[in-house]
């Protein structure tokens, strides 16, 4: 919303008065205004929901892979909510997280250091503060392919891309048309944000090489009505 500031002397009592009562008046809420805010010990803990990484593999396969056959890592498990869809489209689907969300994935620190096997693809909800080591561990420890789903604002940043994308360009960045809403601590179908969120996808076999393919920036369709399932959401709040 622009706020009235007044431009000259005549007036510029009340106009400014405007302002203020606008911005006094305005949802400052960290949904609204893009950005999260989180104590640094955070689990981030922001359950995506599964129509959103439906989207990201009907998106792999129209435009790229086979994934019937492949293995897929996802180490920030959480709940399980991105790992559930992520089987119906991997031959397999290993699942962990540095805590224990009582769904009985293996309890690891994806970013400890020591031998990882690796996976055909790794995809994940990274933590935030965390998300550049993921992808740097990820890239390092996945055959075919890395995707990351991140807030649009990601993309930006001078630190950010001396540090990433200067030297790990993605092979294509999808954004979401429609808004992937994620509630802290919970899943649930209900609720409205304005933080736009994105998928990010690497080839770790282009990545060094000093001929690689463009990044490509595709959009999502509106997809949501048609890849969200009611056994998606507990029961609790699916009603």
């Amino acid at each position: 919303m622009d706020a009235i500031t007044g431009g000259g002397p005549a007036g510029a009592g009340s106009a400014n008065n405007i302002g203020l009562s606008r911005r006094k008046g305005q949802n400052t809420s960290t949904a609204v205004m893009q950005r999260r805010v989180e104590a640094h010990d955070s689990l981030d803990d922001f359950p995506t929901p599964p129509w959103a990484t439906r989207a990201l593999c009907e998106h792999l396969i129209e435009e790229w892979f086979a994934l019937s056959g492949s293995t897929c890592r996802e180490p920030a498990a959480n709940r399980g909510h991105m790992v559930a869809p992520l089987s119906e489209y991997f031959a397999s689907v290993e699942g962990s997280d540095v805590h224990d969300y009582g769904a009985g994935f293996p309890q690891r620190d994806f970013l400890f250091p020591g031998p990882l096997e690796p996976a055909d693809w790794t995809i994940t909800n990274p933590p935030f503060r965390l998300a550049e080591q993921f992808i740097e561990r990820a890239l390092a420890t996945s055959r075919i392919g890395v995707a990351m789903i991140v807030r649009a604002a990601f993309l930006e940043g001078v630190g950010r891309f001396d540090r990433l994308f200067a030297t790990h360009q993605p092979a294509a960045v999808l954004q979401f048309s429609e808004r992937v809403v994620m509630h802290k601590g919970k899943l649930s179908p209900k609720g409205s944000t304005a933080t736009a969120y994105c998928w990010i996808v690497w080839h770790p076999s282009t990545i060094g090489k000093v001929a690689r393919p463009s990044s490509r920036l595709n959009w999502i369709p509106p997809c949501r009505k048609r890849l969200e399932r009611a056994s998606d959401y507990p029961v609790e709040v699916a009603a």
